[in-house]
């Protein structure tokens, strides 16, 4: 299998080869927009816009208000937005702690169905396993942190089922006389879902266990799919640069476990990484820790795609 491949072929339609990463648009059925008027949805992230949109088809036009390639944590709204919020049908955020600045902005709206526990409300994280809760410190120094639980879960293509049903739920509530064609929307989406996890699980079996180092802390539910071993992360709280003590630390660590690769977001900054690759012999992997963040993570399913590939590129061996 040639893993630099970052999309998986599909059978023939129509003599014409069908590509994962636009295998979406196949998703929806329904009435042409043409004919019905779409319904607005706002999300806060753009993973949450493409699962959405797998979900709603033609049906729904999705916005996210952080966009691709921006960290959705420490975004910040501009005036726009509000009105956006105004417009919309129904509101589709990661929830936890990490988009806490949609709270204020509902409220600004004084629509009381698209704040919390609002008929036009969809929490994404409902019924997520999480991972590392803990009390949240509030030292000034503590950086953004997770309190109620790392909030990175869609990275685990496992729990997009999740996601995708909780979308489902809220699109039921706002338009139930479409509720069937949402339905039969997320079917497609989960089979071909869960086939694709095979692919990549199959990509990824090789490097079970491996360690890796991470930069920030957005990487566990995706290492727990693919059953990764994270051995520490270069930032000690979120939004934490490290000290030289702790470089220093890292290097030792990444030599004594032998760590091949160092996972960054694509705005994470360069210069700590580096330093370490240089240091160490370790491959630094540009992931997509969202839809859009890279030109190759077009949506959920080229993400993953890209991620796997990359990843699976970095440790096998070279030439």
């Amino acid at each position: 299998m040639h893993f630099g491949k970052v999309v998986t072929r599909l059978p023939r339609l129509f003599n014409k080869p069908i590509w994962v990463g636009s295998i979406l648009c196949l998703l929806a059925t329904g009435p042409s927009p043409a004919f019905a008027a779409a319904i607005q949805i706002i999300t806060t992230t753009s993973d949450l816009k493409s699962l959405t949109e797998a979900v709603g088809g033609t049906h729904v036009a999705v916005t996210s208000l952080a966009t691709p390639g921006t960290n959705a944590e420490t975004f910040q709204p501009h005036p726009q937005d509000l009105q956006k919020l105004q417009a919309a049908a129904m509101v589709v955020r990661v929830g936890l702690d990490y988009d806490l600045w949609l709270d204020g902005l509902l409220k600004r709206t004084g629509r009381t169905e698209l704040m919390r526990r609002g008929k036009a409300h969809v929490d994404a994280s409902y019924g997520i396993a999480l991972l590392e809760i803990r009390s949240a410190s509030l030292d000034a120094n503590s950086g953004h942190g997770h309190g109620g639980g790392n909030p990175h879960y869609w990275l685990d293509p496992g729990n997009a089922e999740i996601i995708s049903a909780n979308i489902l739920d809220g699109l039921r509530r706002i338009d139930p006389d479409n509720a069937p064609t949402y339905a039969a929307n997320r079917e497609r989406f989960v089979g071909l879902l869960r086939a694709q996890q095979q692919v990549w699980k199959t990509r990824l079996a090789a490097f079970a266990g491996k360690p890796v180092l991470a930069y920030h802390d957005s990487w566990a539910y995706f290492a727990r799919s693919f059953r990764l071993h994270i051995v520490d992360l270069i930032e000690p709280k979120p939004g934490i640069p490290p000290s030289p003590a702790r470089l220093a630390g890292l290097i030792k660590k990444m030599q004594d476990e032998r760590v091949l690769a160092i996972i960054k977001q694509p705005f994470d900054p360069d210069a700590m990484p580096g330093l370490l690759a240089q240091k160490t012999g370790a491959k630094i992997v540009v992931l997509a820790s969202s839809v859009g963040s890279l030109p190759q993570a077009g949506d959920y399913f080229s993400m993953m795609d890209f991620n796997v590939a990359t990843l699976a590129a970095a440790y096998a061996p070279g030439p």
